[in-house]
């Protein structure tokens, strides 16, 4: 769904983590274990996918969504689409915060005994596009499921408003 990527002259290809509805992957199997070593320097909390609850029960809620645009395919009508529509809008609106408040805790939220303290600095990423962080560059974007989403989101949009009512015949 999402992607943050840090560059910095030691990581010249950069260091990616990708943000999926259920889990916290990287480019490699030790990314999440370096950006851990990297957020420990500048007293942030080390990011444990197991303890994100969103992780957890967001699949569920894709599954609802999906059932709900499913159950739509058999009632064929406008007002349903529109509903789901807003809903799902809602929703999207609704996890971009949720993300936002994550990045927030943990770039704000920082251990006072860390190594590396600056006054003043903090390390929340950006929510989209890129934000220099000391010698890195935090690159935040969404990935290839969020663009996905977001594109199936306009076709739900544009459903309600092209729909036709079906001609008997």
């Amino acid at each position: 769904m999402w992607k943050i990527t840090l560059e910095a002259p030691q990581y010249p290809g950069g260091i990616s983590m990708f943000i999926w509805i259920n889990k916290i992957t990287g480019d490699t199997e030790f990314t999440i274990q370096n950006i851990n070593i990297l957020n420990h320097y500048i007293g942030m909390k080390y990011i444990e996918p197991d303890s994100i609850p969103e992780l957890k029960y967001f699949p569920y809620v894709i599954g609802l969504i999906a059932l709900l645009e499913v159950i739509g395919l058999f009632l064929y009508n406008r007002w349903y689409y529109l509903a789901i529509g807003v809903l799902v809008f809602i929703l999207s609106c609704l996890g971009i915060y949720d993300f936002y408040l994550w990045e927030y805790d943990y770039g704000h939220n920082l251990n006072a005994n860390a190594p590396i303290k600056i006054p003043g600095m903090v390390y929340q990423p950006p929510l989209f596009g890129s934000k220099m962080l000391l010698n890195f560059n935090a690159i935040s974007l969404p990935s290839t499921g969020g663009i996905l989403f977001f594109i199936a989101n306009i076709f739900g949009f544009l459903s309600f408003i092209f729909f036709k009512k079906k001609e008997h015949v």
